[in-house]
């Protein structure tokens, strides 16, 4: 049997932007994408502490220490700018690889997104 558990997690950053004609996805610190081991194209779920909008999208590398998080596209509607959310992405594992696994989660600054 496989189970989908937490693989990263970007807890609470701020949104520095929101692109509204941008095709779409998230763009998000290198620095940070490195850190939380989520790739340029992952899939991510998306939960917003302000409003209580959850989504998906995917990953995009934004400039490195930047403190980047801007959303793009339709999903630029479900966010405001200096919003704090919290992004999330899943990995699927055989059951018994799932309880051992530890998931990358990381804490940056929300003042300006750094990892110091």
């Amino acid at each position: 049997m496989q189970i989908q558990v937490i693989k990263s997690k970007i807890h609470r950053v701020k949104v520095t932007g929101a692109d509204l004609n941008y095709i779409g996805s998230i763009t998000i610190d290198e620095t940070l994408l490195e850190a939380s081991n989520i790739i340029e194209g992952e899939k991510v779920a998306i939960v917003n502490i302000n409003n209580g909008e959850r989504f998906e999208t995917y990953a995009i590398k934004g400039e490195r220490n930047s403190g980047d998080i801007t959303l793009n596209g339709p999903a630029a509607r479900k966010v405001q700018k200096d919003d704090i959310i919290i992004i999330i992405s899943y990995a699927t594992l055989e059951f018994e690889e799932a309880k051992t696994f530890k998931p990358w989660i990381i804490f940056p600054n929300e003042n300006d997104n750094s990892l110091t």
